[in-house]
């Protein structure tokens, strides 16, 4: 009878206790599975664009906002949801994000029309939020500090494993159908609810000051989707128009008063006393030139390889790998370094690395063999990984537990604006000046037709972009070297030596 009620105890439910020595790898398989999720996503979803305009008869502005109204929501509502999470508890917060997403992709699939996937991928976006606000925070809780790089390099090695499949995903879902994009997400979605449910434990004790920045939140959605729709439209209808004047305007207004509102708010969305460290303001800042300078970059080659060079989406999804695995193969030993050594040479190293191959990128042309984007999508993803676990450690170490939400969520929103913005402006790039007909077809993955002579004015402006974020992934390795030279994260626990003698 005694072995029976072991077994039942035993068997009950998975994980261990809170206190456990091994809690911090139960915790790190459930942040694992929501960074998991979040990168198939993008990747299947980028791959499915063109079959997306096709299906659904989209503008080619509403297919970029079926990427960008996303990114926005999960981008804005990110530190509300870090809040909502330091006061309310991380596991609840983060298993709700896991559930709110799975019901926005099975809605996502059943949209007849762009407007219609537009408005359940700003839900996905809410549910996102919440796991991106709350993924850095509950590893940071179980892991001791001289650990957290191992631990934030697993997290983006998982997340290079998405990247990897995500395309690839793309472009066998998208031959049986594109609602399969979003289907695909509600198995993995509860998987990860009930995982996070059963295996996670509330570590950190809630926030004591209570309320939530509404006037905050509301300035800055509107400020930053005034800024995004203006840049994003401007290429495509011009820059007078007065819808892109207007959001422009909006965003010169709206986006310094709400750095004016939280300086002065009681219980502010983004804490700006968090910025007072050296080390959180640096890494914060290269946050958001990182995602300035990359994200963009698989949205170009989508186009590049399904486009100018008439792939296939499976094919241009195996094309997009090597990016990814660069990543998966740099992520885990640049979290180890910087354990060891810190993470200042390393993300300043891993920028300039990214900076070097998208500069060898302008040399591609619509006839380029596949060697060359397969080289220089690997130095990029080799460059990714040696800056995002070192950069994402220091900043998360350098924060009180009970701020990890807020921290957690304003590295999120920082990095998230950067990639927004990054799409928006290398789209105004890429359109300017390019026959809408040779852009149609472009962005619906029908241009094989296409002589060189027509593809050069897109092929110039890719060319352009590539410079841009190329001189912007340098700018981005100048900012990681104002951070502090510190210690290896080790030697911040220093071992006690018994004193000789009596």
């Amino acid at each position: 009878m005694a072995f029976t009620a072991t077994r039942v105890r035993r068997f009950r439910r998975p994980g261990v206790a809170a206190g456990h020595e091994n809690y911090k790898w139960w915790a790190l398989s459930c942040t694992s599975l929501g960074m998991l999720l979040a990168t198939i996503n993008s990747g299947t979803l980028i791959i499915a664009l063109p079959d997306l305009e096709r299906s659904l008869g989209t503008t080619l502005l509403q297919l970029v906002w079926v990427i960008l109204a996303y990114m926005i929501a999960s981008t804005v509502l990110v530190l509300t949801a870090g809040r909502l999470s330091d006061l309310f508890g991380r596991k609840k917060a983060y298993v709700g994000g896991f559930v709110v997403f799975s019901l926005a992709s099975l809605g996502a699939g059943f949209a007849a029309s762009g407007a219609e996937l537009i408005a359940w991928r700003i839900v996905q976006g809410i549910g996102g939020a919440f796991l991106f606000a709350n993924s850095a925070a509950l590893v940071t809780d179980a892991f001791p500090r001289q650990e957290l790089g191992l631990a934030m390099g697993t997290n983006t090695m998982v997340a290079a494993v998405g990247l990897v499949l995500g395309p690839v995903l793309g472009g066998v879902l998208v031959a049986i159908s594109w609602h399969w994009v979003f289907w695909f997400n509600v198995p993995l979605g509860l998987a990860g609810a009930a995982w996070g449910a059963l295996v996670l434990h509330e570590l950190a004790k809630t926030d004591v000051r209570r309320g939530l920045d509404l006037p905050g939140t509301a300035v800055f959605v509107i400020g930053l989707t005034g800024l995004v729709y203006g840049i994003s439209r401007g290429g495509i209808e011009g820059w007078n128009d007065p819808l892109v004047i207007g959001g422009l305007i909006a965003a010169a207004v709206l986006l310094p008063a709400f750095v004016w509102i939280e300086h002065r708010g009681v219980a502010p969305m983004l804490d700006l006393t968090i910025f007072r460290s050296r080390m959180f303001a640096a890494a914060s800042g290269a946050a958001f030139i990182n995602g300035l300078s990359r994200f963009a970059l698989l949205f170009v080659f989508v186009f590049y390889f399904q486009g100018a060079q008439g792939d296939d989406p499976i094919t241009a999804g195996l094309k997009l790998t090597p990016m990814a695995v660069g990543m998966l193969i740099s992520s885990p030993l640049a979290g180890i370094w910087a354990d060891r050594h810190g993470s200042r040479a390393l993300a300043a190293l891993g920028m300039m690395v990214s900076a070097l191959a998208l500069a060898l990128m302008t040399t591609l042309e619509p006839q380029s063999p596949y060697w060359q984007s397969t080289l220089w999508l690997f130095l990029v993803g080799i460059g990714s990984g040696m800056f995002n676990s070192p950069n994402t450690a220091a900043m998360m170490g350098t924060v009180p537990a009970h701020r990890r939400g807020i921290a957690a969520g304003a590295r999120t929103m920082l990095q998230n604006t950067g990639a927004v913005i990054s799409i928006a402006f290398v789209l105004a790039i890429i359109t300017a000046a390019v026959p809408k007909d040779v852009l149609f077809k472009i962005f619906s993955g029908l241009a094989s037709g296409l002589s060189d002579a027509k593809l050069a004015p897109f092929i110039a402006n890719m060319h352009t972009a590539l410079w841009v974020l190329a001189a912007t992934s340098l700018a981005g390795a100048a900012v990681s070297l104002l951070r502090p030279r510190h210690a290896p994260q080790a030697a911040l626990h220093p071992v006690a030596v018994p004193a000789k003698g009596g």
